[in-house]
Protein backbone atom coordinates (compact mmCIF):
# COMPACT_ATOMS: atom_id res chain seq x y z
CA UNK A 1 0.00 0.00 0.00
CA UNK A 2 1.60 3.71 -1.12
CA UNK A 3 2.12 5.83 2.26
CA UNK A 4 1.45 9.77 0.84
CA UNK A 5 3.74 11.80 2.81
CA UNK A 6 1.12 14.53 2.78
CA UNK A 7 -2.11 13.99 3.44
CA UNK A 8 -5.03 15.59 1.03
CA UNK A 9 -7.48 18.05 2.47
CA UNK A 10 -9.81 17.68 -0.41
CA UNK A 11 -13.35 16.07 -0.31
CA UNK A 12 -13.59 13.44 -3.16
CA UNK A 13 -17.22 13.29 -4.61
CA UNK A 14 -18.74 10.79 -6.75
CA UNK A 15 -18.59 12.13 -10.16
CA UNK A 16 -14.32 12.37 -9.34
CA UNK A 17 -14.67 9.01 -8.19
CA UNK A 18 -15.93 7.78 -11.61
CA UNK A 19 -13.97 9.77 -13.68
CA UNK A 20 -11.21 9.31 -11.73
CA UNK A 21 -11.81 5.01 -12.39
CA UNK A 22 -12.35 5.24 -16.07
CA UNK A 23 -8.67 7.36 -16.04
CA UNK A 24 -7.08 4.73 -13.92
CA UNK A 25 -8.34 2.28 -16.13
CA UNK A 26 -6.73 3.85 -19.13
CA UNK A 27 -3.21 4.18 -16.69
CA UNK A 28 -3.88 0.26 -16.70
CA UNK A 29 -3.87 -0.35 -19.43
CA UNK A 30 -0.31 1.65 -20.74
CA UNK A 31 1.42 -0.06 -18.10
CA UNK A 32 0.38 -3.60 -19.32
CA UNK A 33 1.46 -2.54 -22.59
CA UNK A 34 4.73 -1.33 -21.21
CA UNK A 35 5.33 -4.47 -19.34
CA UNK A 36 4.39 -6.75 -23.00
CA UNK A 37 7.02 -4.22 -24.76
CA UNK A 38 4.45 -2.85 -26.85
CA UNK A 39 4.81 0.86 -26.17
CA UNK A 40 6.71 2.32 -28.59
CA UNK A 41 8.18 5.49 -29.78
CA UNK A 42 7.40 8.98 -27.93
CA UNK A 43 4.06 9.64 -26.04
CA UNK A 44 2.49 12.45 -27.47
CA UNK A 45 1.49 15.10 -25.12
CA UNK A 46 -1.33 17.19 -25.93
CA UNK A 47 -1.25 20.67 -23.82
CA UNK A 48 2.50 20.40 -23.02
CA UNK A 49 4.21 23.77 -23.18
CA UNK A 50 7.35 23.44 -25.64
CA UNK A 51 10.30 26.01 -25.02
CA UNK A 52 9.90 28.06 -27.78
CA UNK A 53 9.67 31.76 -26.90
CA UNK A 54 6.08 32.35 -27.57
CA UNK A 55 5.58 28.86 -25.74
CA UNK A 56 7.57 29.76 -22.31
CA UNK A 57 5.71 33.24 -22.33
CA UNK A 58 2.58 31.05 -22.09
CA UNK A 59 3.95 28.93 -19.45
CA UNK A 60 4.98 31.78 -17.14
CA UNK A 61 1.25 33.09 -17.37
CA UNK A 62 0.55 32.63 -13.56
CA UNK A 63 3.20 34.22 -11.20
CA UNK A 64 4.97 31.71 -8.62
CA UNK A 65 2.89 32.18 -5.53
CA UNK A 66 0.18 34.18 -6.98
CA UNK A 67 -1.92 31.00 -6.72
CA UNK A 68 0.09 29.25 -3.74
CA UNK A 69 -3.57 27.96 -1.95
CA UNK A 70 -4.52 27.02 -5.67
CA UNK A 71 -1.35 24.90 -6.49
CA UNK A 72 -1.90 23.31 -2.96
CA UNK A 73 -5.40 22.35 -3.37
CA UNK A 74 -3.49 20.79 -6.99
CA UNK A 75 -1.07 18.62 -5.11
CA UNK A 76 -3.92 17.11 -3.06
CA UNK A 77 -5.98 15.94 -5.41
CA UNK A 78 -2.96 14.49 -7.69
CA UNK A 79 -2.19 12.60 -4.36
CA UNK A 80 -5.45 11.47 -4.10
CA UNK A 81 -5.58 10.47 -7.51
CA UNK A 82 -2.47 8.39 -7.53
CA UNK A 83 -2.81 7.01 -4.75
CA UNK A 84 -5.68 5.35 -5.85
CA UNK A 85 -3.57 4.36 -9.07
CA UNK A 86 -1.17 2.81 -7.42
CA UNK A 87 -3.91 0.62 -5.46
CA UNK A 88 -5.37 -0.08 -8.89
CA UNK A 89 -2.07 -1.84 -10.32
CA UNK A 90 -1.08 -3.03 -6.74
CA UNK A 91 2.47 -0.85 -6.54
CA UNK A 92 4.01 0.63 -3.38
CA UNK A 93 5.20 3.86 -3.68
CA UNK A 94 5.52 7.09 -1.26
CA UNK A 95 4.04 9.97 -2.65
CA UNK A 96 5.43 13.42 -1.68
CA UNK A 97 3.71 16.74 -2.78
CA UNK A 98 5.26 20.37 -3.21
CA UNK A 99 5.26 23.73 -4.79
CA UNK A 100 7.97 24.96 -6.96
CA UNK A 101 8.64 27.51 -9.43
CA UNK A 102 4.50 28.16 -9.76
CA UNK A 103 3.68 24.97 -10.24
CA UNK A 104 2.64 21.98 -7.87
CA UNK A 105 4.96 19.38 -8.08
CA UNK A 106 4.26 15.91 -7.30
CA UNK A 107 6.91 12.85 -6.45
CA UNK A 108 6.45 8.93 -6.28
CA UNK A 109 8.88 7.03 -5.01
CA UNK A 110 10.04 3.73 -3.24
CA UNK A 111 8.54 1.05 -4.99
CA UNK A 112 10.53 -1.99 -6.37
CA UNK A 113 7.89 -1.87 -9.84
CA UNK A 114 8.13 2.45 -10.09
CA UNK A 115 9.40 2.01 -13.24
CA UNK A 116 7.02 0.66 -15.30
CA UNK A 117 5.23 3.93 -14.56
CA UNK A 118 7.74 5.93 -16.15
CA UNK A 119 8.57 3.67 -19.46
CA UNK A 120 11.02 4.10 -22.17
CA UNK A 121 12.44 7.82 -22.39
CA UNK A 122 9.41 7.89 -19.97
CA UNK A 123 6.64 8.19 -21.99
CA UNK A 124 4.33 6.19 -19.98
CA UNK A 125 5.63 8.89 -17.10
CA UNK A 126 4.07 11.68 -19.42
CA UNK A 127 1.04 9.55 -19.86
CA UNK A 128 0.29 9.36 -15.93
CA UNK A 129 1.49 12.88 -15.83
CA UNK A 130 -1.59 14.45 -18.80
CA UNK A 131 -3.93 11.69 -16.48
CA UNK A 132 -3.27 13.32 -13.37
CA UNK A 133 -3.71 17.31 -15.02
CA UNK A 134 -6.97 15.97 -16.18
CA UNK A 135 -8.33 14.78 -13.16
CA UNK A 136 -6.97 18.02 -11.22
CA UNK A 137 -8.54 19.84 -14.24
CA UNK A 138 -12.17 17.87 -13.24
CA UNK A 139 -11.97 18.67 -10.52
CA UNK A 140 -10.42 22.53 -10.43
CA UNK A 141 -12.09 23.54 -13.59
CA UNK A 142 -8.77 24.77 -14.28
CA UNK A 143 -6.16 23.49 -16.96
CA UNK A 144 -2.97 22.15 -14.77
CA UNK A 145 0.59 22.54 -14.77
CA UNK A 146 1.63 20.40 -12.00
CA UNK A 147 4.57 18.29 -13.49
CA UNK A 148 5.17 14.75 -12.00
CA UNK A 149 7.96 13.12 -11.33
CA UNK A 150 8.49 8.62 -10.89
CA UNK A 151 11.10 7.10 -9.49
CA UNK A 152 13.34 10.42 -9.92
CA UNK A 153 12.85 9.79 -13.52
CA UNK A 154 12.66 13.09 -14.05
CA UNK A 155 15.85 14.60 -12.16
CA UNK A 156 18.31 12.52 -13.60
CA UNK A 157 17.02 13.04 -17.46
CA UNK A 158 17.12 16.65 -16.18
CA UNK A 159 20.79 16.45 -15.97
CA UNK A 160 21.73 14.28 -18.53
CA UNK A 161 19.97 16.66 -20.90
CA UNK A 162 21.43 19.95 -19.43
CA UNK A 163 25.28 18.64 -20.23
CA UNK A 164 24.15 17.57 -23.73
CA UNK A 165 22.29 21.09 -24.34
CA UNK A 166 25.77 22.34 -23.09
CA UNK A 167 27.86 20.10 -25.03
CA UNK A 168 26.03 20.75 -28.16
CA UNK A 169 26.38 24.85 -27.66
CA UNK A 170 30.23 24.28 -27.43
CA UNK A 171 30.14 22.16 -30.38
CA UNK A 172 28.43 24.90 -32.34
CA UNK A 173 30.67 27.36 -31.25
CA UNK A 174 33.63 25.35 -32.09
CA UNK A 175 33.01 25.10 -36.14
CA UNK A 176 29.40 23.28 -36.78
CA UNK A 177 26.88 25.74 -38.14
CA UNK A 178 24.02 23.98 -36.54
CA UNK A 179 23.31 20.24 -34.91
CA UNK A 180 19.69 18.57 -34.67
CA UNK A 181 19.04 17.01 -32.01
CA UNK A 182 17.10 13.53 -31.81
CA UNK A 183 13.39 13.52 -31.28
CA UNK A 184 12.64 14.77 -27.74
CA UNK A 185 9.32 14.89 -25.35
CA UNK A 186 8.11 18.62 -24.49
CA UNK A 187 9.85 18.18 -21.25
CA UNK A 188 13.23 17.47 -22.43
CA UNK A 189 13.05 19.95 -25.23
CA UNK A 190 12.44 22.88 -22.66
CA UNK A 191 15.47 21.61 -20.35
CA UNK A 192 17.86 21.64 -23.59
CA UNK A 193 16.66 25.05 -24.55
CA UNK A 194 17.46 26.39 -21.04
CA UNK A 195 21.08 24.87 -21.27
CA UNK A 196 21.92 26.23 -24.67
CA UNK A 197 20.38 29.73 -23.56
CA UNK A 198 22.90 29.85 -20.73
CA UNK A 199 25.75 29.82 -23.32
CA UNK A 200 26.59 32.66 -25.05
CA UNK A 201 27.04 32.81 -28.80
CA UNK A 202 24.47 30.20 -29.76
CA UNK A 203 20.41 30.06 -29.84
CA UNK A 204 18.71 26.98 -29.85
CA UNK A 205 14.86 26.41 -32.02
CA UNK A 206 12.23 23.90 -32.24
CA UNK A 207 11.18 22.07 -35.82
CA UNK A 208 8.91 19.41 -36.85
CA UNK A 209 5.59 18.19 -35.27
CA UNK A 210 5.48 16.06 -32.19
CA UNK A 211 6.44 13.40 -31.82
CA UNK A 212 9.43 13.81 -34.34
CA UNK A 213 9.75 17.43 -32.64
CA UNK A 214 13.69 18.49 -32.10
CA UNK A 215 16.07 20.98 -31.13
CA UNK A 216 18.13 22.70 -33.24
CA UNK A 217 21.34 24.55 -32.30
CA UNK A 218 22.52 27.57 -34.44
CA UNK A 219 25.43 29.78 -34.00
CA UNK A 220 24.50 33.22 -33.77
CA UNK A 221 24.92 36.01 -36.88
Amino acid sequence: MPETVQESGADQDEAKSAGATEAEASVDGEVQAEANGEVEGDAEVDGEVDADAAAESDEDERAPGSNEELLVREGDIAGDYLERLLDLVDYDGDIDLDVEAGRAVVSIDGGDDLEKLVGPRGNVLEAVQELTRLAVQQETGARSRLMLDIAGWRADRRQELRDLGTATAERVLAGDDRIRLQPMTPFERKVVHDAVAAVDGVHSESEGEDPRRRVVVFRKP
